[in-house]
């Protein structure tokens, strides 16, 4: 047996969620790692407590030591790699991938995270409401709209919706108060942003979770939207509904991510 119990979690992905793929409504399998190390704790030094395997820390794919000013957070990492037996499976480790994430992408380089989100705030999933579907138009403006006017509120933007799905930018005032507003967050809450806008296809639902304006449960319900429109008119997809059920773990562990940072 190795002696390894410095577990460096290298298929812990650091900032992607794990969406089951539409041909399959599975992930493709991935190596299993067996489980070497024996004791997990949380140790605390300067303020930071850090996640241990049999003494020694875990280390993020960035060589840095998964770490948090949350006690909380730690203890709930360290309870995601004591679960691990007899393999480590990475896609059932979203805390642990989260503040990776934070520690290695988002604390050194705030702004470059910052830029990437506001790189698809023209396509947000919130600004564009169904053309042809009366019905499905009103739910969503009657959803949607609510966040995208607090959003409004909260930063100064005006994010236009629209009708159909072709492009349509938004004003230069409304990208400089977004980005203004992610410039407030630390980088907790911006991981947290990030993670929600790249499964909900949403930064206005990123903000609103980040802010506790929204839970979990209904930024998924705002995001599924329209597939849940669909399904109730032309009968359940066993695809559609793994991808959501698998959404809907991601957006939960997100919430939980954000109330243990402040706990």
């Amino acid at each position: 047996m190795s002696n390894r119990t410095h577990l460096d979690p290298k298929e812990v992905d650091t900032v992607e969620p794990h969406i089951p793929t539409p041909q399959t409504g599975r992930e493709p399998p991935r190596p299993k790692i067996k489980r070497v190390y024996k004791s997990v704790s949380v140790g605390e030094e300067s303020g930071d407590f850090r996640v241990l395997l049999d003494g020694k820390p875990v280390m993020t794919p960035m060589r840095k030591q998964l770490s948090t000013r949350s006690r909380s957070l730690a203890d709930a990492i360290a309870a995601e790699w004591d679960a691990q037996d007899p393999h480590i499976e990475p896609e059932n480790m979203p805390l642990t991938r989260l503040e990776s994430t934070r520690l290695d992408k988002v604390k050194p380089e705030p702004a470059q995270m910052i830029a990437a989100l506001m790189s698809h705030v023209h396509a947000d999933l919130l600004c564009y409401r169904a053309a042809d579907q009366p019905s499905l138009r009103q739910r969503q403006d009657d959803t949607w709209q609510p966040i995208l006017d607090w959003v409004g509120a909260m930063s100064g933007s005006d994010l236009i919706a629209s009708v159909g799905v072709m492009p349509k930018l938004q004003s230069d005032d409304s990208i400089s108060a977004l980005t203004d507003a992610l410039d407030t967050l630390d980088d907790g809450r911006l991981t947290a942003v990030q993670a929600t806008a790249a499964i909900t296809n949403s930064l206005a639902l990123g903000l609103a979770m980040a802010h506790g304006q929204i839970t979990s449960d209904e930024a998924f319900a705002a995001a599924m939207l329209d597939e849940t429109f669909q399904m109730e008119n032309w009968g359940r997809d066993e695809i559609a509904v793994a991808r959501q059920q698998r959404i809907g773990e991601d957006l939960a562990a997100i919430g939980r991510y954000l109330k243990l940072l402040v706990t």
